[in-house]
This record gives structure tokens, sequence and C-alpha cells, in this order.
């Protein structure tokens, strides 16, 4: 009988190599789909960012967005309020201060940078404003800051100090909830809160405080913005409080170390 040639193996294979070239096939095609997905994003973004949105794309946005909690039909759910009357300028605020989305249920819904571009905020405020009028965008001369100041900063004690702090460096409320801090607030955003009364803040309208009025609080709070501090390190504008804890912590606990030196030295 005929012998049976053997063969020879060239090489053994490891019952890894497959697992690694699938893996490593895995990671390349997750990079390249990564890399890709970015650059339109990115590219999507500059369109976005660079050209003028539509009230139908705001339409989508909202749906995309927003209509979770408020309805497709702006009539709100459960979970948000309905948007009727709200109007853009409600809408513009609190896009653009980041106050929603709400990230998550609590007393107060917190500042917090802004999900969105300004166009894509717009859209949205003109969506609401076409299908739930409301509260609109003031004209220009009420946000330039060259009202009575003084007058302004009385308005603002009267009306806004127990809250807001009489410097605005904002305040505790009862439950948890606060008056926000309003040392960097813009002009626009001043006025919406007055008009459309946030959170927990009541509305001021025109038979409260006339658009003259509240043009003389934006301009009072535009100048302590942009005013210094005559009297030097603020403390956060807090009142006697952390002025005396300040004192207590630092010129009291001063005059004890220096007496504690001066005893151990003599000693």
């Amino acid at each position: 009988m005929a012998r049976e040639k053997k063969r020879r193996s060239n090489g053994r294979r490891s019952p890894l190599a497959a697992a690694a070239l699938i893996g490593a096939g895995l990671l390349i095609t997750g990079g390249i789909y990564a890399g890709a997905s970015a650059a339109i994003a990115a590219t999507d973004a500059q369109t976005s960012a660079s050209t003028e949105l539509s009230i139908e794309d705001g339409q989508k946005l909202f749906q995309s967005n927003c209509a979770t909690c408020h309805g497709l039909d702006l009539q709100g759910t459960d979970a948000g309020p309905s948007l009727y009357g709200v109007g853009e300028l409600s809408v513009e605020f609190q896009l653009a201060t980041g106050r929603m989305p709400l990230q998550m249920q609590g007393p107060q819904a917190p500042q917090k940078p802004p999900q969105f571009t300004q166009p894509q905020i717009d859209a949205m405020a003109a969506y609401v404003q076409s299908e739930a009028p409301g509260p609109t965008f003031p004209a220009d001369e009420i946000l330039d800051g060259e009202g009575d100041v003084a007058h302004g900063a009385e308005l603002f004690r009267v009306n806004c100090a127990m809250c807001h702090n009489v410097s605005a460096a904002g305040g505790a409320l009862t439950e948890g909830k606060y008056a926000p801090a309003l040392t960097s607030t813009s002009a626009l955003h001043i006025y919406a809160a007055m008009v459309t009364g946030p959170q927990n803040m009541p509305v001021f309208g025109d038979m409260n405080l006339s658009d003259e009025d509240k043009r003389d609080i934006i301009s009072a709070l535009l100048y302590q913005q942009e005013s210094v501090s005559v009297g030097g390190f603020t403390l956060g504008n807090l009142g006697p409080v952390s002025e005396g804890l300040f004192v207590w912590i630092f010129g009291i606990g001063g005059l004890v170390a220096i007496t504690v030196w001066i005893t151990a030295k003599s000693n």
C-alpha cells in the first residue's frame, strides 16, 4: 500500500486571530463613522448658526425637544405647563438662559449654558408666537440704558430689592427657591423677567410699571453692573452677615493669633 503523505502546515493559526481581526475591523469602522458624524455635525452647526431659520424650522425643533413636556400643540401635559399666551419673549428668555429644557424636576429651574444656538432659539420663539401670541420683544429704546438711573434705583428698591437684594446680588426664598443675581443679566432678559414673571417672580404689567419705569430700572441695573465698588472687597454684597463673619474670623482670629505669638515669645 502507498503511504499517505502528511500535509505540512505552514503555520498554526491562533484561535484568537479571528476575534482580533473582527475587533480591529469594528474599531476602524467605528472610528471612521465617528469622524464622519462629527464633521457632518460641525458643518450643520455652522450652517444653522450662519443662516436665519424659518418658523417651520422652529416647529421641528420644538417638536423634537419641547413637545414631550409641553405637547405637540403647546397645550401642556402633566410634565409641563401650557404655552398658550407666553409669547416669544418668554420662550427666548427660558431657552437663552438655559433654564429650558429642564434638566431635572426641582424647586426651581437653574440657569445654565443654553443648549441651542441663538438662531435656533429665535426660530422656536417665532413658532410659539405664531401659534399662541403673547408678550413680544420691546423697542430698542427701552433697552438702551439711557433712562433715569436714580429713579430706576428707587423703583428697584421698592419693587425688587426684597428678593434680589438691594445690590441685585440675589437672595434665598422659601422651599429651596431663590431670586437670582442680576449682576450679569442682559437688558433684554431683565425686561423679559419683568414682563413674563418667570419662576416665583410676579408679572409687572403696565399698570404696575410703565415702559419708561422699566427702562429706568434696566438703566440702573446696567449702571450698577458697570460701576466699580468704591468700598473695596464686596464680600458678595450679602450685607452685615457676611461682613460680621469676615470680621469675626479674620479680625478676632488675627488678634488671638497675635496674642498667642506674643505669649509664646515672652515665655
